[in-house]
């Protein structure tokens, strides 16, 4: 009797966190001392919307000196660090452009969540000064070895002297790095020396031999281009110039599709949600509630994954493709749960109780359910790989692929991948495993003991 009425709750439990989860991650929880915001749980507030939505910022950097001589190499190593500086701040939706020839660097990049004021000149503050580079014993950034131009020269990508199949860095120190380095290596023998770029670790190398020419190289690179990226990082934190912003060439970017239409897709997105969940109660009855439950829990959860709200997950920059995604993946959502209602209309059809009903239904509906999902994660995760960071994940391991093709956009595209697979992974946490725990739960109530509500005949 008691492992029944704890099947019976099933239903309202998740019933509960659904609409928990569905409040958390549209308001979230925040509070205000005087005009200081005291954010404790992120919500949609916090979501930073892309350019095409917000507008934004475009700004020019350019060296801060103009006796030194710049080459193509700085340009791109100085392109580097502002697009780490970008991908440091979850700033996802950019572009930046480096122009050799003036020896400029033009950004754009979107307002930041709840902006009012609409300074630019504030804005641009968000990327702050050029990085400062440090090589430093063991795997924090307390013990310092080595920092900046003042003790790194250069750094450029290679292979390796004993295996021309395994990328390097290379790297070429001072005279004072090179004695600064010698003894590092001897004192950080068979250990871990790490470079870092503000707080932000680059490598972790293993010192397999103790260096004293100056010349040094960290291998372990996972390709050719992961290598040529992490050497235009450590060239640009080692960059003998600093980067500043021509605040004459400041400009605001208007959002593409005007001011309201943030506004207007919130209404339209709400209203056609309501729509759907309507006919899916209509159809399917019960299962068509469930299906409605499910689906808003698929929603709060992308909403809660862009936000920043789980622990550990950074936020993300919403732009309209991005928005796409979410409402392709609940498409998707629907999808999966009219093949499981239409295969326990089937069952019933065939005889069987509620019970063997929904259980057979769902057993049988799983296969092209995975199918379908499995379909669309395996997209994503080629859009976020071919156009998204160089750094992520994703972007290493299709960046040889993607190289044949020039370079990739970040940012929209990225945004629609991201937006898709999290979205088709809680379709399958909510519409596979919490729909079916709620009907089997609701099924044993006995006032929903009818095959009818389930797409079944009456009773009697």
């Amino acid at each position: 009797m008691k492992s029944k009425t704890s099947r019976k709750s099933t239903f309202f439990v998740i019933l509960a966190l659904i609409l928990a989860l569905t409040y958390l991650a549209f308001f979230g929880i925040e509070n205000y001392y005087g005009d200081i915001r005291q954010v404790y749980v992120k919500g949609a507030n916090d979501i930073r919307w892309g350019i095409d939505i917000s507008g934004g910022v475009e700004a020019v950097f350019a060296p801060d000196i103009e006796d030194v001589e710049i080459t193509d190499t700085d340009m791109d190593s100085a392109k580097a660090v502002i697009e780490t500086r970008l991908v440091n701040n979850n700033i996802t939706d950019y572009e930046v452009y480096a122009d050799s020839r003036n020896h400029q660097i033009i950004v754009r990049f979107p307002w930041k969540a709840g902006e009012s004021e609409f300074d630019a000149q504030s804005a641009i503050q968000e990327l702050g000064e050029t990085a400062m580079l440090t090589f430093c014993g063991g795997t924090d950034n307390t013990n310092i070895i080595l920092q900046g131009s003042a003790d790194i020269k250069s750094a450029y990508a290679g292979v390796h002297p004993e295996d021309t199949t395994k990328p390097i860095v290379a790297l070429e120190l001072t005279d004072v790095g090179a004695a600064k380095f010698a003894t590092a290596t001897q004192t950080y023998y068979e250990q871990t020396i790490s470079i870092w770029m503000d707080d932000v670790m680059l490598s972790s190398p293993t010192v397999n031999t103790v260096i004293t020419n100056g010349q040094a190289y960290i291998d372990g690179m996972e390709s050719a281009e992961a290598a040529l990226d992490l050497a235009n990082k450590i060239n640009a934190g080692a960059l003998p110039f600093a980067l500043t912003v021509d605040e004459s060439k400041l400009q605001i970017i208007s959002p593409s599709l005007g001011s309201d239409a943030l506004n207007v897709m919130l209404v339209a997105g709400a209203i056609a949600f309501g729509i759907v969940c309507l006919i899916m109660i209509v159809r399917y009855r019960v299962n068509g509630v469930v299906a409605a439950i499910a689906l808003l829990g698929q929603l709060a959860g992308s909403i809660a994954c862009i936000s920043g709200f789980f622990p550990g997950a950074s936020s993300f920059t919403l732009t309209i493709p991005g928005i796409a995604g979410i409402i392709l993946s609940i498409g998707v959502g629907v999808d999966c749960n009219v093949i499981a209602a239409e295969r326990i209309r089937d069952e019933f059809k065939r005889g069987k109780t509620i019970d063997n009903a929904i259980s057979s239904g769902y057993k049988n509906s799983l296969s092209a359910i995975i199918d379908g999902n499995v379909t669309i994660v395996i997209v994503s995760i080629v859009l976020m790989g071919a156009f998204g960071s160089p750094d992520s994940f994703w972007g290493t391991i299709f960046s040889p692929l993607m190289s044949l093709f020039g370079s990739s956009i970040t940012g929209s595209i990225y945004s629609f991948g991201y937006t898709l697979l999290i979205g088709v992974i809680f379709n399958l946490v909510m519409g596979v495993l919490a729909s079916k725990a709620m009907i089997k739960s609701i099924s044993q109530l006995k006032f929903m003991r009818n095959p009818a509500l389930y797409g079944g005949k009456k009773n009697g």
